[in-house]
């Protein structure tokens, strides 16, 4: 982009001027705008006519803010940085002004300017656009924990120039809520979550400059407990030890009880109660019922509750004649 501003001396039609005629200075050439990426090098050029007794400035002008830096005045380099460099080039009468290792704050208006009086000057413009590889912004969305049922919305934002576009996709390129794999757009919605929608999602932002930036944010939903019985109805002989199992899914991670009779088992010569989580949701719980005795013979609950809410599965124990292999496989009665 060029403008410039000129006031040329004009003499009578006809008129011939002599040596001793003073010619107005002009501007003949400033560089169109420049697009550069961050961290190159700028080259602008700014050629003046009939003004060897007139200072050249340039400086960096900020339109919103109404202000302007002063760089240079004629071979003068007044911003004390190593980046910036001025050169005069006198068979063209041109003032090439260089910026090295270009960085964001370098873009901006930069003026050229010949100052005849305090109230009389010329000035050229210039753009000078420094791209920007995407930075993904403070105020994106970074984890979020929400119950069952409601309504979120995931945000990412990125700075760079040019503006970058904003993609977003979950692990294992699982669908989304919106039934696609990928979904475009600062804001991603999802009306009434559920624990299938939990997981990681990935913010990724891309302009063309660099090899853009992501952020993954992981979503954990809050749901009730479900167990899940392996085996509802399980046989053993007398005097022999049997496993009964559930598998428990919930989060946050529930409490989980044995109960027999409306009484809770504990760890004892009778009893042995073993629970492990497989993933954040996920927990299984097995409970040894040790030498059976008859009164052990019935049905068994395990119960499960965290904050919003609770379930229990059932297994009953029954009598068999022949001991069931495992967990009775380590008992002599196999002659071992």
């Amino acid at each position: 982009m060029r403008r410039t501003s000129k006031k040329h001396r004009v003499e009578p039609s006809g008129s011939i001027c002599s040596p001793l005629c003073q010619r107005s200075p002009t501007i003949s050439y400033i560089s169109q705008e420049q697009i550069k990426d961050i961290g190159g090098n700028a080259e602008i050029v700014c050629s003046v006519s009939y003004a060897e007794e007139y200072p050249v400035l340039w400086s960096k002008t900020d339109k919103k803010k109404q202000t302007s830096l002063l760089i240079s005045t004629g071979t003068t380099l007044i911003l004390k940085s190593e980046r910036f460099k001025i050169r005069h080039v006198p068979a063209s009468m041109s003032y090439v002004l260089t910026i090295n290792d270009l960085q964001e704050t370098d873009a901006g208006v930069y003026q050229c300017q010949v100052i005849i009086t305090l109230q009389n000057k010329i000035t050229a413009e210039t753009d000078l656009v420094v791209r920007r590889p995407p930075v993904i912004s403070d105020n994106s969305t970074r984890s979020l924990v929400v119950s069952e049922g409601q309504s979120i919305q995931l945000e990412c934002y990125a700075n760079g120039f040019p503006p970058p576009k904003v993609s977003w996709r979950r692990e294992n390129n699982r669908a989304l809520a919106t039934g696609a794999s990928i979904y475009r757009g600062n804001v991603l919605k999802i009306a009434n979550i559920t624990k299938d929608d939990r997981g990681t999602y990935y913010c990724t932002a891309e302009n063309g400059v660099g090899r853009g930036a992501g952020r993954h944010i992981a979503v954990e939903v809050e749901f009730p407990p479900s167990v899940k019985v392996v085996r509802p109805r399980l046989g053993q002989a007398l005097q022999y030890d049997m496993d009964l199992e559930c598998h428990i899914e919930a989060y946050p991670p529930p409490a989980v009880i044995w109960m027999k009779d409306d009484v809770a088992l504990t760890n004892n010569q009778h009893y042995s109660i073993s629970q492990y989580a497989t993933a954040d949701e996920l927990t299984d719980t097995t409970l040894r019922v040790i030498t059976i005795e008859k009164r052990q013979y019935g049905k068994y609950q395990c119960k499960a509750a965290n904050k919003l809410g609770s379930s229990a599965g059932e297994v009953e124990l029954f009598e068999t004649v022949i001991p069931v292999c495992p967990p009775a496989c380590n008992n002599n009665y196999y002659g071992k």
